[in-house]
């Protein structure tokens, strides 16, 4: 069992998605029941991995549960899975989150069959980021996860609205979006797919243990590719194309701009994996690949990139602060709250192997779990408004807290997980990147508090203007109460939010044992 539990956690879904294909298409409901079902698979044998984590054997670089196949020997790649603390954190969040965003799509009602499916093979592509040790594997997976997201938005998106391209044509929004979020991924994507060549060519193989040993160990005035550069200029140039590629993907200010767009348009579920886990592959990317590969580069490059984290920040609580639309200030609610983590990477790239660098990648590590679990919330309660009144104006909202109160009681509690109030998830990590950070970058850190008090007030006027005043009762006849099944998809993330912020220990205690072998590996 311990050899192939990666093997069966990675490949449930597919499977799973293509007998979901093969079902007649007019059984929407056993499609629904199928699909829920078969997500559930990958969920119970996450938590058999995570259960049996600590006596499970690691090999020299470390990993557990390891699968080392050849896959393309020719060129040295291989079938390499392997799992450290790190990842399993993201895969117990990419399997949790994943049954929870199909149930909240059984009121699903046009192309089940397909949109099923695309959900199941979307799993498999983040799970695959997170698994691969080998480099030309990892990108594949990388790729994968685009293209099913990109349909979702594009297929299942809101109907509503046209945008005005270049030459007065007009487009869908929901076309906007998708093109605009597959593209601005691609362009990184390049980069990041020539830089991986690069590597393979110097070192005849792309796995990602080997490389590291043998990168870090040559001179930086040994020539390679020909004699045509040094090893510190290759190591430059790598650096900022998985850098590029990376931020793209969390994403960093000021490449953020496809987020609010796919966000909006995206249907509720889509949206939930979207922010919950689809963000997370860059500061995974950063963590796994950036800081082991390039420590002098990243080194070098802290500075920049904290600056840019805390423009996330500030900018990302102020944008949010001045949208009208829900859905949109819970977009760019996660430009901001995605700030802090890649702060935490930058103050552990400068400051690697002191105490404070441990805080703020634990604090970083577990913000991307935290901010999984609030902004899957945010957006599943902003989309069970949207399915009863069909707009997500807060000026055409107010006063539904009489009307709705246990999900008026859901919201307040989620939105207070989201802006950080003490005792729950959100208010620990963002503590741990500031706690770790401040000594690395005080400047940065303390300039970001100026978008941590905005926080407060958009995630305020989020609650104000939909909850209370005045009952606007333009939509107000079509609001009804959450139901059972609604309950259903909001409730484990609720009680993980609480138990995350009363007793974080659980899940810190494997984090930090990654990042101080991390950067033992670095140091």
């Amino acid at each position: 069992m311990e050899k192939s539990i990666l093997t069966i956690i990675l490949f449930a879904p597919s499977i799973a998605a293509v007998i979901t294909l093969l079902l007649p298409k007019d059984a929407k409901k056993i499609i629904r029941i199928w699909a829920l079902v078969a997500s559930l698979i990958p969920l119970a044998f996450a938590l058999v991995a995570w259960f049996g984590f600590d006596a499970a054997v690691a090999d020299a670089a470390g990993y557990k549960y390891v699968v080392n196949t050849p896959w393309y020997a020719e060129i040295g790649s291989y079938f390499h899975l392997g799992m450290d603390g790190l990842s399993l954190t993201m895969v117990l969040l990419t399997t949790l989150l994943t049954p929870l965003a199909i149930l909240a799509s059984f009121g699903v009602e046009d192309r089940v069959r397909m949109f099923m499916a695309l959900f199941l093979f979307l799993e498999t592509g983040m799970l695959g980021v997170f698994l691969s040790l080998d480099l030309l594997m990892f990108f594949v997976f990388w790729e994968v996860g685009l293209v099913p997201m990109y349909f979702l938005i594009n297929q299942w998106g809101s109907p509503k609205g046209e945008r005005e391209l270049w030459g007065g044509m007009k487009v869908s929004s929901r076309t906007y979006a998708s093109f605009k979020f597959m593209i601005y991924t691609m362009a990184g994507s390049l980069g990041l797919l020539l830089a991986i060549q690069m590597l393979g060519v110097v070192f005849k193989t792309f796995d990602l243990p080997t490389i590291v040993q043998q990168w870090n160990a040559m001179p930086g005035s040994t020539e390679i590719l020909g004699g045509f550069t040094t090893v510190a200029t290759a190591k430059s140039i790598a650096f900022w194309a998985f850098t590029i590629a990376f931020a793209l993907k969390v994403p960093v200010w000021p490449f953020h701009t496809w987020l609010p767009d796919a966000h909006t348009e995206a249907p509720t579920a889509g949206s939930m994996l979207l922010a919950g886990v689809l963000l997370k592959l860059g500061a995974f990317g950063f963590l796994r690949f950036v800081l082991p590969l390039y420590p002098e580069q990243a080194q070098a490059g802290a500075n920049v990139l904290a600056g840019l984290a805390t423009a996330a920040i500030i900018f990302g609580a102020f944008a949010a602060f001045g949208q009208r639309d829900f859905k949109r200030l819970v977009a760019y609610s996660s430009v901001n709250h995605m700030g802090f983590v890649v702060l935490g990477i930058a103050a552990a790239a400068k400051a690697i192997g002191t105490e404070s660098a441990t805080i703020a990648l634990n604090g970083a590590v577990l913000q991307m779990f935290n901010h999984g679990l609030s902004a899957a919330g945010m957006f599943f309660l902003v989309g069970v408004v949207y399915d009863r009144i069909h707009t997500r104006n807060l000026d055409e909202m107010g006063g539904y807290f009489p009307l709705v109160p246990v999900y008026g009681g859901i919201l307040i509690f989620t939105s207070m997980a989201s802006l950080g109030l003490p005792g729950l998830n959100g208010f620990v990590s963002e503590f741990l990147v500031v706690r770790g950070a401040w000594p690395i970058f005080t400047f940065w850190t303390a300039l970001s508090m100026i978008g941590l008090l905005f926080t407060g007030a958009y995630i305020l006027k989020g609650i104000a203007e939909s909850l209370h005043g005045p009952l606007n009762d333009t939509h107000s006849h079509h609001l009804t109460e959450i139901n059972k099944r609604e309950i259903a998809v909001i409730a484990p993330l609720m009680v993980l939010m609480l138990w995350l912020g009363v007793w974080p220990a659980w899940l810190l205690g494997v984090i930090d044992k990654a990042m101080i072998a991390l950067q033992s590996v670095i140091g």
